[in-house]
């Protein structure tokens, strides 16, 4: 007996039924193909743009692997986003996917600014992000703000993955990846 997309869900308890993208220029970007479990062994590794067909959910937890004490360990990175998931939906009483794109989708920056020398005086100059750059740039900033909340801390790295991804979907200051995504607008603004 087959199961239909509808019967599937993450982790066997969230489903991806319902949850949409707002931001129309990251619709096509933000990936909620349903999945159990979000581990893809790298099948996207050597094409050009097909990370964007993978799950935003095993994206953040690859983001959340990043080259230090927590490098390679997936198993461990996914048990940490299962069990904030679950904080989020104890927290929030709502799916904790749709949380999860709320917040991707608060973080992602419009706007940056690039260098621009002309004869040895360095300009700054804004410009408009990719909707690709925008969410690798939010799953980033995301799971820099959870380190940097957890790191040298007592409480555990899946509350702080937690606060900071509901603190994120209500576009709150507090949260690292949202104060980091208003001063890189800031910053292009100014230099316009």
């Amino acid at each position: 007996m087959s199961k239909t997309k509808k019967d599937i869900q993450l982790f066997g308890k969230w489903s991806f039924q319902g949850i949409e993208v707002n931001d129309l220029g990251l619709k096509k970007y933000i990936s909620l193909r349903p999945i159990y479990l979000p581990h893809s062994m790298g099948r996207h590794e050597h094409r050009r743009f097909h990370k964007s067909e993978v799950n935003v959910v095993e994206r953040l937890i690859n983001n959340l692997m990043r080259p230090g004490k927590n490098a390679g360990k997936k198993t461990w990175a996914t048990g940490a986003l299962r069990n904030a998931l679950e904080i989020i939906h104890l927290q929030t009483g709502r799916n904790p996917i749709e949380v999860l794109v709320e917040a991707v989708q608060n973080c992602a920056a419009s706007e940056d600014t690039t260098r621009i020398s002309y004869g040895g005086v360095v300009y700054h100059q804004a410009v408009d992000v990719s909707p690709q750059r925008r969410v690798d740039l939010a799953l980033r900033l995301l799971a820099e703000g959870v380190r940097k909340a957890a790191f040298g801390k007592t409480r555990p790295f899946e509350e702080c993955l937690a606060e900071e991804l509901i603190l994120a979907s209500e576009n709150n200051v507090r949260a690292y990846s949202v104060s980091k995504c208003n001063e890189m607008e800031r910053i292009a603004r100014s230099s316009r």
